[in-house]
């Protein structure tokens, strides 16, 4: 099964209280199919990055476990993007411990690509988020 998975972290604060938001799309060829999942999570006290890595690591575990070999993975964060395709380093340790969860997860898939999309192309991963946020922020 082929999917694509845009995915965001947002924290009113930072840090500050934060959610993790994301999408899945069934892949026909490269066009978007149906939405097979959509789902944002409260998380506490975090910072935008950690909620970002969060996102990821819960949109690639739901891709596993709807049994995704394909994924392409797409992101507002320019510095998850360089990091996970390892051209920067993940130096902070909150964001490192993630990280690492991450790359346990990476063998599960035949294929994974990690793109930077600008922020208007993620507006439905950032809308998973502010609904998570609203809901226990009222």
């Amino acid at each position: 099964m082929k999917l694509r998975l845009y995915a965001d972290g947002g924290s009113r604060g930072n840090p500050g209280p934060s959610a993790a938001g994301f999408v899945l799309f069934e892949l026909e060829g490269d066009a978007e199919g149906e939405v097979v999942h959509e789902e944002g999570v409260y998380l506490g006290t975090t910072t935008n990055n950690q909620a970002e890595y969060e996102a990821i690591r819960l949109g690639l575990e739901k891709a596993r476990d709807l049994g995704a070999t394909d994924i392409d993975v797409r992101l507002d964060s320019q510095l998850a993007v360089r990091q996970l395709n390892g051209q920067y380093k993940v130096k902070n340790a909150g964001i490192r411990e993630r990280f690492n969860e991450i790359q346990l997860i990476l063998p599960a898939f035949d294929r994974i690509v990690f793109s930077h999309i600008r922020r208007e192309q993620n507006a439905h991963a950032d809308r998973m988020v502010n609904e998570a946020l609203d809901a226990v922020l009222r």
